[in-house]
């Protein structure tokens, strides 16, 4: 089981949003709650404005409750959200050749800016 302490910054996914705040899912024991007040330091009109339901996200831990396994966090101080690890590779019928044509290219233009301060 996780030893989860203040200051943290911790992966979950959202599982319910309520006027007042998201709720969080970290593991097989805890589970956190976003308060509203805790979402941004600008005024919340929707809490679905920032989150969603699904969604991965990193959240800050702002109090630990280890007797009801419960986290009160925070995603207003932090970048919360995650970039999808992987994506879906779209296979395309150009593959590399757009890099492979420009790199020459690319290779005389800096040689060519790289004298050009040398002298």
């Amino acid at each position: 089981m996780p030893d989860y302490q203040v200051g943290d910054i911790i992966e979950g996914k959202v599982t319910g949003i309520q006027e007042f705040g998201a709720f969080v899912s970290l593991d097989a024991n805890y589970n956190g709650l976003i308060h509203i007040s805790q979402i941004s330091n600008h005024f919340v009109k929707s809490i679905t404005d920032y989150v969603s339901i699904g969604e991965d996200i990193l959240c800050e831990v702002i109090e630990v409750d280890p007797k009801q396994h419960h986290l009160k966090l925070s995603i207003k101080n932090i970048n919360y959200k995650l970039i999808p690890r992987y994506g879906k590779i779209k296979d395309t019928k150009t593959g590399f050749k757009p890099l492979q044509m420009k790199l020459p290219i690319w290779m005389r233009e800096k040689l060519k800016e790289i004298e050009e301060q040398g002298e």
